[in-house]
C-alpha cells in the first residue's frame, strides 16, 4: 500500500510538472484521449448498423451509417499525429523543467563530498536518465491509459449487452496481465539501478578510449585492447541482466497472449452458435467480434500505457529524491562577508575525508594576517590541498573553526565566500571554449569585459601567445568543438594552459585571498621565473598562500609554514627555516643538490 501511495505522489508531481510545462498541450492531450478513446466503440456500432441495414434492405440507412463509418475513419487517420506531435513537445518541455531543476539542484550542492560517494553518483546517474526523456513514457503511458480506459468501458458496456459473461470473461483476462507487467517494470527499474555502477564504468571506459585527452597513453602504453575488454566486460554485465529480464517478459506476455486468445476463440463459437440459433443478427456477431477484438486490445494496451508509466515513474523518483536532497553546507548565518580587514585563522582544526579513514589534518593552528604572504610546503599527502579544500569550504572541518576576521566561514553562504578568493587548483580545467570564456568564467560578471579579460591575460604572461593565435581572444582552444570558421580548433601546450589558467584566477583582481597552487608547475626555467616575478608584483599588500614543491619558488615569502603529517610542524622565513635545519631546510637542501654541479 505504501509503494502505492509513493507511486500515486510521484504521479501527481509529474501532472503539476506536465501542468506548468504546457497547459495548453495537456489539454490538447486529454481532448484528443476523450475522442480517441470513443472512436472504437463508434466504429463498432456503425458496422453494425451498416451491416445490419443492407441486410433489412435498408439502403439509404446503410448510406448513411457508412458516412459516419467514413468520418470516424478520418478522425481515426488524423488524430495519431496529432496526438504523438502534442506528446511530443510537452515531453520535450517536460524534459527541459526537469533538467533546469535537476542541474540547478546539483549546482546547489556546494561542497565535493557528495560526488565523492559511489551511492550519490549512482543515484545521479539514475536521475539523469531519469531526465532525458524519460518522461515522455509517463506522459504517453499517462494519456494513452486514459484514452484506452474510455474505450474499454465503452467497448465493455457495448460486449455487456450483448453477452455479459463475456464481458467478465475478458476483464478476467487481463487482471494477470496488468499484474504480471507491474512486475516486470519494476523488475527493469531495479536492474538498471542494480547495473548502474556497471553502466558508468563502461561510459568511463568508451570516454577513454574515444577522447583526445586519453589519446596519447592509450597508443603509447597500447591500452586500447585493454580498455576495451574492459568496457565490453561492462557492456557484457549489463546484456546479462537486460536478457534475463527479456527472457521473462516474452514468457510471461506469450502465457497471457495464449489466454487471452482461448478467450477470444470462446467467445467467436458462441457467437456463431447464437446467430445460428436466431438470438443475434448478422449485425450483433460484427459488433460483437469487434467489441471482444476491440476490448482484448485496449486492455493490451492499457496494461503497456500502465507498465511504460510504470516504469518512467520509478525511474522518475530518483530525479525526486535528488531535488529534494537538503544542502550539503548549510550555512547557519547569511552574513554579507566584507573586505578582509584582520586576517584569517585556522584555529585547532581537524579533517578527515570519512569516520574509517585516517585524519588528514591534526590540531592545526594557523594565521594568515590581512596582506601577508603565505608559502605552505610539504610531502604529498602532507595535507596541504586538503587545506585549500577546507579554506575554500568545500568541507568543513570535523573539529576546530576557521575564522574571517573572527567570523567563523559555517556562518557565511560558500558562495559569498568564495567571491573574496582567486584560487588556481594544481588540477586546474582546460574548457573547450574560447580564449576570452576560459579566462572569463573566473568571474562571469566580467565574462564580457574584454579590457578586464586581456588584463588579466598581461599578469598572467600569456598575453603574447593569445595574440598570435587564429583568432585571438576569440579562438576555440579545441578540436572538438570548434566552428565553423575555425573548424580545426587550437591545442596548447600544457604550459600555456597554465598561464591560461592563472588568467581565469587573477581575473578576480579585487579578491581578498589569492591561493595559487603549485602555479608554475608546468613551466620552463625561464616562464617560472617569470610569472613567479609579476605574481610576486601582483601578491603585494594581498593576502595570499603559495603551496609549491619548488622551495626556490617561496623563499620570498613572508612567511613558510611546513606541513608533515597531517601537522605543522615549521614555520618562519625562508632564512629562520634554513637555520633551524630542520625539515624545511632537508628538502631545501636536497632540491639545491640537484643544480650543483660536481
Amino acid at each position: 500500500m505504501t509503494k502505492t501511495r509513493e507511486l500515486a505522489s510521484q504521479a501527481a508531481v509529474v501532472w503539476r510538472l506536465c501542468w506548468r510545462a504546457g497547459r495548453s498541450l495537456a489539454l490538447g492531450q486529454l481532448a484528443l484521449a476523450v475522442l480517441g478513446g470513443l472512436l472504437p466503440t463508434a466504429t463498432a456500432w456503425l458496422t453494425k448498423f451498416v451491416v445490419d441495414d443492407l441486410v433489412a434492405a435498408r439502403p439509404e440507412r446503410a448510406l448513411l451509417d457508412a458516412g459516419g463509418l467514413l468520418l470516424t475513419g478520418v478522425a481515426a487517420g488524423v488524430l495519431p499525429p496529432l496526438s504523438a506531435y502534442l506528446q511530443a513537445e510537452l515531453s520535450r518541455r517536460m524534459d527541459r523543467a526537469m533538467q533546469d531543476e535537476l542541474y540547478n539542484r546539483i549546482n546547489g550542492f556546494q561542497g565535493l563530498a557528495r560526488f565523492e560517494s559511489p551511492g550519490f553518483l549512482n543515484d545521479l546517474n539514475m536521475a539523469v536518465q531519469a531526465s532525458g526523456g524519460a518522461m515522455r513514457p509517463v506522459t504517453t503511458g499517462l494519456f494513452d491509459a486514459g484514452r484506452t480506459i474510455i474505450t474499454l468501458v465503452s467497448l465493455l458496456a457495448t460486449l455487456s449487452l450483448l453477452s455479459p459473461v463475456m464481458a467478465a470473461l475478458v476483464t478476467a483476462a487481463a487482471v494477470p496481465a496488468l499484474f504480471a507487467s507491474l512486475a516486470l517494470t519494476k523488475g527493469r527499474v531495479g536492474t538498471m539501478a542494480r547495473l548502474s555502477p556497471s553502466t558508468r564504468r563502461r561510459v568511463f571506459y568508451s570516454s577513454l578510449i574515444t577522447d583526445v585527452r586519453g589519446a596519447k597513453e592509450t597508443r603509447l602504453f597500447g591500452l586500447g585492447g585493454f580498455l576495451t575488454g574492459r568496457m565490453l566486460t561492462e557492456l557484457d554485465t549489463i546484456q546479462d541482466g537486460e536478457r534475463g529480464l527479456d527472457r521473462r517478459d516474452a514468457r510471461t506476455r506469450s502465457q497471457l497472449a495464449l489466454l487471452s486468445a482461448v478467450v477470444a476463440g470462446a467467445g467467436l463459437v458462441w457467437a456463431v452458435y447464437s446467430a445460428a440459433s436466431g438470438r443475434l443478427s448478422v449485425g450483433d456477431v460484427t459488433a460483437f467480434v469487434a467489441a471482444v477484438a476491440g476490448a482484448q486490445g485496449a486492455l493490451v494496451g492499457l496494461v503497456g500505457s500502465v507498465a511504460m508509466a510504470h516504469q518512467a515513474l520509478l525511474l522518475f523518483a530518483y530525479h525526486t529524491k535528488m531535488t529534494s536532497l537538503p544542502d550539503d553546507l548549510p550555512s547557519d548565518g547569511d552574513a554579507v562577508l566584507p573586505p578582509l580587514r584582520t586576517g584569517i585563522e585556522l584555529r585547532d582544526v581537524w579533517f578527515r575525508y570519512d569516520e574509517s579513514k585516517p585524519w588528514v589534518l591534526r590540531g592545526v593552528d594557523l594565521t594568515l594576517a590581512h596582506g601577508e604572504s603565505l608559502a605552505l610546503v610539504g610531502l604529498n599527502g602532507a595535507g596541504k590541498s586538503t587545506l585549500i579544500k577546507l579554506l575554500c569550504r568545500f568541507y568543513d572541518p570535523c573539529r576546530g573553526a576557521i575564522l574571517w576576521d573572527g567570523v567563523d566561514i559555517r556562518d557565511v553562504p560558500p558562495e559569498e565566500l568564495r567571491r573574496r578568493m582567486g584560487v588556481l587548483f594544481q588540477d586546474y580545467m582546460s574548457y573547450d571554449l574560447t580564449v576570452a570564456e576560459n579566462i572569463g568564467v573566473g568571474d562571469l560578471e566580467a565574462l564580457g569585459d574584454r579590457q578586464k579579460i586581456e588584463a588579466a591575460a598581461s599578469r598572467a604572461d600569456i598575453d603574447m601567445a593569445i595574440e598570435s593565435l587564429p583568432r585571438g581572444y576569440d579562438t576555440m582552444l579545441s578540436r572538438i568543438f570548434a566552428d565553423e570558421d575555425d573548424d580545426q580548433g587550437v591545442s596548447l601546450s600544457g604550459g600555456q594552459w597554465q598561464r591560461l589558467a592563472l588568467a581565469r584566477t587573477l581575473l578576480r583582481d579585487e579578491s581578498d585571498l589569492l591561493i595559487l597552487d603549485e602555479p608554475s608547475a608546468g613551466l620552463d626555467a625561464q616562464a617560472e621565473h617569470e610569472i613567479h616575478a609579476r605574481l610576486r608584483t601582483h601578491r603585494a599588500g594581498r593576502t595570499s598562500l603559495l603551496v609549491s614543491h619548488r622551495l626556490g619558488a617561496v623563499r620570498e615569502a613572508d612567511r613558510i609554514v611546513v606541513l608533515g603529517g597531517g601537522r605543522i610542524i615549521e614555520r618562519g622565513s625562508h632564512d629562520e627555516l634554513i637555520g633551524l635545519d630542520g625539515e624545511y631546510a632537508r628538502l631545501f637542501a636536497i632540491q639545491a643538490d640537484g643544480y650543483r654541479t660536481v
